[in-house]
């Protein structure tokens, strides 16, 4: 997952990802046969890190390195420098969600929406919100955490369904993170392919745009307001943390400066509005939102480690040489130059759960079969870019759905089976495959 090439001498193996395939066999199967068993709460019945500790012992077993230098590969993934950022994103994200709603600035922030979007669109305006914010931010997750807590709040005051909400969250947070001419994936595509971000950027928007606009129009159908809201007088001081946390977003500020900077600001204006609000309070909340993060933050740390280890046995380099093996049977067209590019990167995806990570492993693959099949650097860049954005926003693994699961008390399953955006994009890409004039 962390590594940001394949290694060439590696061997390919595909037994190299067979602790991927018994995680998910162990978390979704647990879940499935729980449901069927009509269990409540199904998915929450086995926790996820529980789930990957088979799948690691494997991955450690399947290692032809001696047993304490495969168990420190195991941790250099765990401890990656990506694995880490985003873990602490979850920390800050959690801390900030917890002392603005202990500070009443959720409730403010939820009021505020209620006042400003219609009853009948609410949910094409909790899209379009998060997809303006991550369109300028560059990152879903930062995305994820200013927005979530706020869209469970005006789910719940309107009696909305929250697991549609959370969907709609994760949506226009892929949809801006994919376009964002900032974001860590664009700049990975068009780098790899040696195209412009501009000319990524058109190629891209005539795919994602159709799809976004499906995508609200179903939000729109779906936004049934069971019970209206009243909405009552704004409190604005207690607002503030969360409109200067969007202001500093937007303006390009680091998203871990920015979650800071809302966790002081919320804690200052419960110092100011609540007599009772102490410092020990502010420690306490804040700790309270970190522990509320600590399934998602073990299971990314095993993640990463798996990741690594698979792409150190060859698993990564198994997909990256299997798509190309298939194409080279088949004649050189562009459309079959595109779906390998699709294939090789979503597949790449599937295996590291992060999709600027795969961007990077998969796109000397994608250079060499968009070459090969005369497919312009442009169009591989938003291939590559579209694809692990499709697969990203639909893994139960992806540190995304992670996230809004731990922040609406939902499976991550449940959140990625609402995040219609997405399949909305891949339909739209393939479309675009099979019908698209070649020049």
């Amino acid at each position: 997952m962390p590594s940001n090439n394949i290694n060439v001498d590696t061997q390919a193996s595909a037994i190299a990802l067979l602790p991927l395939g018994l995680f998910l066999l162990i978390f979704i199967g647990t879940g499935t046969y729980m449901t069927l068993q009509g269990v409540d709460m199904a998915f929450y019945q086995l926790s996820a890190p529980v789930a990957a500790l088979p799948a690691i012992v494997l991955g450690i077993l399947l290692s032809k390195e001696k047993l304490n230098r495969a168990i420190e590969q195991f941790l250099n993934g765990a401890g990656h420098s990506d694995i880490i950022a985003m873990c602490m994103i979850y920390l800050l994200a959690g801390a900030f969600a917890a002392v603005a709603s202990a500070t009443g600035g959720v409730e403010a922030t939820v009021n505020l929406g209620m006042m400003m979007i219609p009853d009948t669109l609410i949910l094409p305006g909790i899209f379009v919100i998060s997809a303006f914010i991550a369109t300028s931010m560059g990152t879903s997750m930062g995305t994820i955490a200013a927005v979530a807590p706020v869209a469970l709040g005006i789910a719940n005051a309107a009696d909305m369904d929250i697991a549609l909400t959370a969907g709609v969250v994760l949506s226009g947070a892929m949809f801006g993170d994919n376009l964002s001419i900032i974001s860590d994936t664009t700049i990975a595509a068009t780098r790899s392919q040696g195209c412009e971000m501009k000319d990524k950027f058109r190629e891209n928007i005539r795919i994602a745009l159709p799809a976004a606009i499906a995508a609200m129009v179903l939000f729109a159908f779906s936004s049934k307001v069971s019970s209206a809201p009243v909405a009552e007088q704004v409190e604005w001081l207690k607002v503030l943390p969360y409109l200067t946390i969007l202001v500093l977003a937007v303006a390009g500020l680091n998203v871990f400066v920015v979650l800071s900077i809302g966790i002081l600001l919320a804690g200052l204006i419960g110092f100011i509005s609540s007599p009772t609000y102490m410092l020990s309070t502010f420690a306490n909340d804040i700790y309270g939102g970190f522990s509320k993060m600590q399934e998602i933050f073990l299971l990314s740390m095993m993640i990463g480690g798996l990741g690594e280890l698979m792409r150190r046995q060859g698993g990564l380099v198994f997909i990256t040489r299997l798509i190309s093996r298939l194409l080279k049977g088949k004649a050189h067209t562009t459309r079959n130059g595109e779906a390998g590019i699709a294939a090789v990167v979503g597949l790449t995806n599937a295996c590291t759960a992060n999709n600027t990570v795969a961007i990077i492993v998969a796109g000397g693959v994608a250079k060499e079969i968009a070459e090969e099949n005369h497919v312009s650097p442009r169009r591989s860049a938003s291939l590559l870019d579209i694809y692990s954005c499709v697969v990203q926003g639909l893994l139960p693994y992806g540190a995304q759905a992670l996230l809004l699961g731990s922040v609406f008390g939902l499976s991550p399953l449940t959140v990625v089976s609402h995040s219609y955006y997405c399949f909305f994009l891949a339909i739209a890409a393939a479309v675009t495959m099979v019908f698209r004039k070649r020049h």
